[in-house]
């Protein structure tokens, strides 16, 4: 079993609970009864840090937080983001001092709390340095409303320059057995930093949790739908590696999703995983990642399964591929 993790020398367990799934993204959203019922399950079976932001549901995700969660507030390590807008079917990024003051106060209200454990920044701005946003942020940690600063989707450049302004403690990226690119240069850099690294979809947006077989099926609002490596023309040539994968999965005597969960934790101790989900057996199920330590010829036919390369179709399209600048692999 993993043992606890720290993130801002705070203790956690390994998986964390993304929120994101009870308010936006993958369709169809659970209604808040049935949120709430997630949210309370979540901290019974012992989650004690929970991933929102301000753009999931507009709002919505962190209303639901507060509303259902104000009582237990002590109970969890909370973590939020800033630095998206949308407007209407527009979206733009904006981590500016100002526009970061005013999405921290409007969380906390949102949240019903006084402070935030861990504040991200959601996206870089290539408007403002990243030095003014992460200044912004450390007055909000002088103040006590946020008790540490995280990054998401950077660059480790953009890490280390903002790290000489002030400890981060986080960088959340995309991190999967299918989704390698904070090899690259990310994971290092954290490590050397002391940065926490905080994996999101590490299973594969669902993908390496045997839910998926058609994409075609899910509705077309779903996120999926405009991601190039669920799309038909990319889909048989991952399926093919899914369904090896699942064999594996299979002859280890685990789930898939706890594979590709053992995997992501396996990748370093200053790693911990968010899973997401809007169901209670998944819940329950990626709870139990930490439970089983991934055997070390296990992980080395992973490794090569999705070596890069053989993964078809990039992570996101070309517009949302515009907003983060972590580093990609050639081609």
């Amino acid at each position: 079993m993993h043992a606890s993790r720290t993130i801002s020398s705070h203790p956690v367990h390994p998986i964390g609970f993304g929120c994101m799934s009870l308010s936006w993204g993958y369709f169809p959203f659970p209604t808040d009864a049935e949120g709430a019922k997630l949210l309370h399950r979540a901290l019974d079976l012992g989650y004690n840090h929970l991933d929102t932001a301000r753009i999931y549901g507009l709002g919505h995700n962190e209303r639901l937080i507060g509303e259902t969660l104000a009582g237990r507030r002590k109970e969890f390590f909370l973590a939020s983001k800033c630095g998206i807008i949308v407007e209407g079917k527009n979206r733009r990024i904006d981590c500016s001092p100002s526009a970061v003051r005013s999405a921290v106060e409007q969380s906390l209200a949102l949240l019903k709390t006084d402070h935030i454990d861990l504040y991200y920044l959601h996206r870089p701005d290539p408007a403002v340095a990243i030095e003014d946003s992460v200044g912004a942020l450390a007055e909000l940690v002088a103040e006590g409303k946020v008790g540490a600063i995280g990054l998401s989707e950077m660059s480790a450049a953009t890490l280390r320059r903002a790290a000489a302004v002030h400890p981060i403690a986080a960088m959340q990226t995309e991190y999967s057995p299918w989704t390698r690119n904070p090899e690259i240069a990310v994971l290092q850099a954290c490590r050397e930093l002391n940065v926490t690294f905080v994996a999101f979809s590490p299973v594969g947006r669902g993908a390496l949790a045997g839910g998926i077989r058609d994409p075609e099926t899910l509705p077309k609002e779903d996120l999926r739908t405009g991601i190039p490596r669920f799309a038909p023309a990319n889909w048989q040539h991952n399926l093919a590696l899914i369904d090896r994968f699942e064999t594996i999965a299979r002859e280890a005597g685990v789930t898939p999703a706890l594979l590709s969960l053992a995997w992501t934790l396996g990748r370093g101790s200053h790693v911990v995983a968010i899973p997401g989900t809007a169901r209670l057996d998944h819940l329950e199920e990626n709870f139990a990642g930490a439970d089983w330590e991934i055997p070390s010829d296990i992980m080395e036919a992973i490794d090569i399964l999705f070596v890069e390369g053989k993964v078809a179709g990039n992570r996101y399209g070309d517009n949302m591929q515009r907003t983060v600048t972590t580093e990609q692999f050639a081609g």
